[in-house]
């Protein structure tokens, strides 16, 4: 599959290119990426030229993974504000098409509501049966990541519970919050917001 650019008033997703490997690699430097992701740490010039050289570049021309920088509206090329992506699950042949929802956001673009507007577009292509034609997307996130969480909800996500020492983390495993949308399901919250959760 060829990469394409999905818009929305409030964002622009296209396909990070060379031209990001300096802003994903400062990006990725942020502590909270570190604590509340898979990707190496510490990171390096390097792993952000083998994450878009290798796996961006990899993931679509296999039809597995489906990434997205996130920038600004009207702007193809301007600055990575986050990476939004779809990574298709291995399944039992025969088995409906599922897969997963990832994201990270910079830190100078939290809180601006562009994540959520990133997933919106990204979650309605991936259910679409006219675009990846998913049957059930999931997320997953390690228990405490609450920006993520909340992201999730605000999608229409449904919780689904916690999975002990489920998600591996840079050789040490932690439990993993899973949460999924299928095709008809409202994409707005349908849940109450954990009494649990800190103030945010």
């Amino acid at each position: 599959m060829e990469p394409f650019v999905l818009r929305s008033p409030e964002v622009t997703l296209s396909v990070p290119t060379a031209a990001d490997v300096d802003r994903v690699a400062e990006v990725c430097t942020d502590p909270d990426i570190a604590r509340w992701t898979t990707v190496p740490s510490p990171y390096t010039r390097a792993d952000a030229e083998g994450f878009i050289t290798q796996f961006v570049v990899q993931g679509w021309q296999q039809e597995r993974d489906f990434t997205w920088a996130v920038r600004a509206p009207g702007t193809v090329d301007g600055p990575v504000l986050g990476m939004m992506g779809v990574s298709i699950r291995a399944g039992e042949p025969g088995s409906p098409l599922s897969g997963e929802i990832g994201y990270w956001t910079a830190p100078d673009a939290r809180g601006r509501g562009l994540t959520t507007a990133a997933g919106r577009l990204v979650v309605d292509w991936a259910l679409d049966p006219d675009g990846l034609g998913l049957q059930r997307l999931q997320w997953l996130a390690f228990v405490g990541n609450w920006p993520s969480r909340r992201v999730a909800w605000k999608l229409g996500f449904r919780f689904e519970g916690t999975m002990r020492r489920h998600g591996l983390q840079r050789g040490r495993l932690l439990d993993d919050w899973i949460g999924a949308v299928l095709p008809d399901d409202v994409r707005e919250p349908v849940e109450p917001w954990p009494a649990e959760a800190p103030a945010v």
